[in-house]
């Protein structure tokens, strides 16, 4: 696991001025790879790449990057693992490469040496993000994995083209212009996270999940575009037109063969390695997994709260007093957790507003005291039908396809007036000192909810779970949605059963964008790397062919993973409702955030800023202050961005 970045630089440079600034750029992203670093820059073209390294696999010299290949034509800087490099090194035509080393990092160089990228990069199974320099043909190729778990930025500026695993690498680059997206901030405020492949700032763009770019020398801005390897709509649709034809035993034994070797595969390393135990179905599947095929105890890693509400780290820790592991806690306070709140602009480098932000880094930070990888249950969610959100998404799909589609239209204008007219009486008791009445707060509700009747699809109802506002506009003036997987039906797989619609949704959305993002920044921010087995596409194509029934009961999912993991773990440590990873971010805005909300969220602040609405906002931090709204996930994303915006 690493850091990369570099850059095209059209007007030219001595060869020492671009390494110095590559290394500068590098440097920025020292936490994604502490252990050593390298610049390369090509002599007869101003071109410069640089790596950051976390030595995981043949730590020596030899997998040091940027690296050169064999035959001096390629140049590669990659952040990764590569899980099917040993397999990979044994392929017809790749063998022949003259090896120096055992990583991954050659193995893909062999691979594109022998076989050319696009077929090489299509071979690869792990998660990557790739830039490689041809200097034959003087072109640059960006590349990432197939589900987006490593990070890629890349855009125009000035008289450059910059890239990176993290735009505090790019903007350490002279040419980098720092305009704001207002399209993209809009509908961060509805998400919580700015969706691929749009960022934060106008003239970056992230690299789709599954994308290859090809950037030749003579390039003008915004005149080439990534192109796909491997598709999760694909998967979508040949799953639902083949599905799984054996029985629901023969499902268990072939998922519990396809992660097998998933586990197996993420376990190789040159360091010790352990996983995250949160005490649920997937990071117990996992730590099961790993413990079967590992000749020691695995180490294992929980966090715990004070709040019973918010606590798993008992399950956690009954599932790894049963498998046996090396389990390592440590309960949080919440002045310990709200310290973190400071460091989160830095560590996440562009808004993002899952709280679940500040568990998983702590849990990160603990782990890191021993080790350098580590196993996670990311992914099985979104590919099984694990959120309890599908089970009400269905539920009110249906309700809303019986309703004629003219009555739905008149239903949430009526329903919305309703919530802004109840609100109005509602502030009038509040600014008295008075309790909100409860009637209030039911409308308040009934009209955050009212978007669903406008809804044409499932994708659009599992939308307004998200939605944190109604429109990219209601907080950001002149803000338009832009073109992402969320709000563009071209994105979305052409499939009939509803369920698998939803999850191809979060798959290309919410898993990317958010559950990978947290994941990503918060290990390489303390240099640990996290793999996800269950992220194996393997895994993927087994997982939306079985039949609906196979995956969700009617009340709740994961029904054959749950049933595989019985055979490891017993059915009453795991068999219990999902709480999810979170914190009490609601009271703390109220309770000992509100003078740093409150700071954050002045009138003064927002109109010196002109970039937010300060009625509308001050508007629903005084919903939320008075009860009447539960609005912490929005007045979260605000406040995030806000804290972002001051480090700027």
């Amino acid at each position: 696991m690493c850091g990369i970045t570099g850059f095209i630089q059209y007007s030219g440079g001595s060869a020492e001025d671009l390494s110095r600034r590559c290394q500068s750029m590098a440097d920025t992203i020292m936490h994604r790879g502490p252990d050593a670093d390298g610049v390369w820059v090509d002599p007869s073209y101003p071109v410069a790449l640089g790596h950051r390294r976390l030595s995981i696999i043949d730590l020596t010299e030899a997998g040091a990057q940027p690296m050169v290949s064999a035959s001096g034509r390629y140049i590669l800087s990659f952040n990764g693992e590569v899980y099917n490099f040993a397999r990979l090194r044994q392929e017809a035509g790749v063998s022949a490469y003259p090896f120096r080393g055992h990583s991954d990092t050659e193995v893909i160089l062999a691979a594109v040496q022998q076989l050319g990228v696009e077929k090489a990069v299509g071979m690869l199974e792990g998660m990557f993000a790739i830039a490689l320099w041809d200097r034959e043909e003087r072109c640059l190729w960006l590349a990432r994995d197939r589900v987006g778990k490593k990070p890629l930025y890349y855009g125009w500026c000035g008289n450059s083209l910059l890239f990176g695993s993290e735009l505090k690498a790019l903007r350490q680059h002279p040419d980098f212009e720092r305009d704001l997206d207002r399209d993209a901030l809009g509908q961060y405020l509805q998400y919580g996270w700015v969706s691929q492949p749009r960022s934060i700032y106008k003239n970056v763009r992230k690299m789709p999940p599954g994308s290859l770019l090809k950037i030749p020398q003579d390039c003008t801005p915004w005149s080439v575009s990534p192109t796909q390897f491997w598709s999760a709509k694909a998967i979508a649709e040949n799953g639902e037109r083949n599905r799984f034809t054996g029985s629901y035993e023969d499902a268990i034994k072939e998922l519990d063969s396809v992660l097998h070797q998933a586990v197996g595969d993420r376990m190789v390393a040159d360091v010790e390695l352990g996983a995250l135990l949160s005490g649920g179905i997937d990071s117990s599947m996992i730590v099961s997994l790993m413990q079967q095929q590992s000749d020691r105890p695995v180490k294992t890693f929980s966090i715990g709260f004070w709040e019973e509400k918010y606590n798993e780290a008992e399950y956690a820790s009954a599932v790894a007093s049963h498998l046996k592991t090396e389990h390592h806690e440590i309960y949080v306070t919440p002045d310990q957790a709200l310290d973190v709140v400071a460091q989160l602009p830095h560590i996440y480098d562009e808004p993002f507003a899952d709280s679940s932000q500040i568990p998983t880094y702590l849990v990160c930070k603990l782990a890191r005291e021993q080790l350098k990888v580590v196993l996670t249950g990311d992914g099985g969610d979104e590919q099984m039908a694990g959120y309890k959100r599908y089970r009400e998404c269905l539920n009110r799909w249906s309700s809303v396809q019986r309703v004629p589609e003219g009555a739905r239209s008149l239903v949430q204008p009526v329903v919305s007036a309703l919530g802004s007219g109840s609100w109005r009486f509602a502030k009038k008791y509040a600014d008295d000192g008075k309790t909100v009445p409860r009637w209030t707060r039911k409308l308040g509700k009934a009209s955050q909810r009212s978007c669903n009747w406008a809804a044409n699809s499932p994708q659009e109802i599992l939308a307004n779970k998200f939605n944190k506002c109604l429109a990219v506009d209601q907080f950001v003036s002149g803000a338009i949605a832009p073109s992402t997987p969320l709000t563009d039906p071209s994105y979305w797989a052409d499939v009939q059963d509803p369920l698998l619609a939803m999850l191809h949704y979060d798959y290309i959305g919410y898993l990317p964008d958010d559950i990978l993002v947290k994941v990503d920044r918060a290990s390489m921010a303390v240099g640990l790397e996290a793999r996800a087995p269950l992220l194996d596409h393997r895994v993927l194509e087994l997982a939306w062919s079985l039949p609906r029934e196979y995956l969700f009961d009617g009340k709740t999912g994961k029904r054959v993973l749950r049933d595989l993991l019985m055979q490891y773990v017993p059915r009453e440590l795991i068999d219990r409702p999902k709480r999810g990873f979170s914190v009490p971010i609601k009271e703390w805005l109220v309770g000992p955030l509100r003078d740093w909300a409150e700071d954050l969220l002045s009138e003064q602040t927002l109109r010196e800023q002109g970039i937010f609405d300060a009625t509308r906002v001050r508007n629903a931090w005084q919903q939320h202050l008075y009860g009447w709204a539960n609005h912490s996930e929005l007045m979260w994303s605000i406040l995030m961005f806000q804290a972002w915006w001051r480090e700027q």
